[in-house]
C-alpha cells in the first residue's frame, strides 16, 4: 500500500490495495492513520460494488444516519448523489458545509464511490479547517474563541428551504421535512475527537447563529468566517475518475461540489460513517 500526499492543503491518494477484498487489521489501522493525517483519501481504480462499499465503510465505524436522503433500492445505508444530463435544477451541495453538522452527533466521515463520471467538471473541493484555524490572525480568532454555534438544516431541507417544495426537476431522492427546523449546538472551535487537534467546525448555512448573540451581531461574524474558511490556501481540489472511492473526515474539512458538466450524467454512491466512539 502506498500513500501519496496531494501537495495541496489536504488529501492523499492510496494505491496498492484492493478494496474488493476484506482488509486486515493492520491495513485498516494504516488507513485510519492516513485518514486522520490527510483528512481526505482517494482510492483510484476500485471496481467496487455496493457490498464492497458497505464493508469498507464499516471498517471505520457504524453507519451514520442520512436524514433527508432516500437510500437506493434494496439498501438502507447507500444514497445516490445523482445529476442527470439534462437536469436544470441548481447544483446540489455547491455551498461549503460539513455533513449533517446539525445532528447531535454529526458523522465522523463520508465515503463516495464514483460510478458515472463526466469527462469534464464535477470536481469536489475540500477546505482544511485545522489549517484555517492555525492561520487565523489572533485578533480574528479572539472574536470566535468560546462561541457556541447554533446549527439547523432548515435553510436547506425544510419544506420552504433550498431543497424543499419549490425545488423541482431534481434527479436525487431528497426528502425535505419540517424536522429540518430543529436546532443543535456545537462549539465553533473544538478538538478533533481522535487527534485532539483544534479546528473550526462547520460554517454559515448549517450554522444559523451563536448562542447568546443577537442575529445582527452574529451575521457579520458568520460571513467573515465563511470567507476565511474557504481561502485558496486551505483548499484541496479533487478530480474524479470512474471507479474511484474517496473518504473524508467530516470533523476536519468542509466540502462543496462544483459543476461544469452540463449535458453529462453523473452518479456516485454515498455512505456515512457515524460519530467516533472512543
Amino acid at each position: 500500500m502506498k500513500i501519496s500526499p496531494s501537495g495541496q492543503a489536504c488529501g492523499a491518494e492510496v494505491t496498492g490495495i484492493d478494496l474488493r477484498q476484506p482488509l486486515s487489521t493492520d491495513e485498516v489501522s494504516a488507513l485510519r492513520s492516513a485518514w486522520l493525517d490527510h483528512h481526505v483519501l482517494s482510492f483510484p481504480d476500485q471496481t467496487m460494488n455496493d457490498d464492497d462499499l458497505e464493508r469498507f465503510t464499516r471498517y471505520f465505524g457504524d453507519f451514520g444516519h442520512d436524514p433527508f436522503f432516500d437510500p437506493i433500492e434494496g439498501r438502507r445505508h447507500i444514497a445516490a448523489i445523482r445529476r442527470d444530463a439534462e437536469e436544470k435544477s441548481p447544483l446540489f451541495a455547491e455551498n461549503w458545509h460539513s455533513d449533517w453538522s446539525f445532528q447531535a452527533h454529526p458523522p465522523a466521515g463520508t465515503c463516495l464511490l464514483g460510478i458515472t463520471i463526466p469527462p469534464v467538471g464535477g470536481d469536489t473541493l475540500f477546505a482544511n479547517q485545522h489549517a484555517a484555524l492555525d492561520a487565523m490572525p489572533s485578533e480574528m480568532r479572539a472574536q470566535y474563541e468560546g462561541l457556541t454555534a447554533i446549527h439547523s438544516a432548515g435553510l436547506a431541507y425544510a419544506p420552504d428551504g433550498a431543497y424543499g417544495e419549490k425545488d423541482e426537476g431534481r434527479s436525487m431522492a431528497i426528502r425535505p421535512d419540517e424536522s429540518a427546523r430543529a436546532i443543535e449546538t456545537h462549539p465553533l472551535i473544538r478538538e478533533h475527537p481522535e487527534t485532539g487537534r483544534p479546528g473550526l467546525f462547520s460554517c454559515m448555512g448549517y450554522i444559523i447563529g451563536f448562542e447568546g448573540m443577537a442575529q445582527e451581531e452574529a451575521l457579520p461574524l458568520l460571513q467573515q468566517l465563511y470567507a476565511w474558511q474557504s481561502r485558496d490556501e486551505f483548499v484541496y481540489r479533487h478530480q474524479w475518475q470512474k471507479n474511484m472511492l474517496i473518504m473524508w473526515d467530516n470533523r476536519s474539512v468542509l466540502h462543496c461540489a462544483t459543476g461544469g458538466y452540463d449535458g453529462h450524467d453523473r452518479l456516485l454512491h454515498r455512505t456515512t460513517i457515524a460519530a467516533y466512539q472512543a
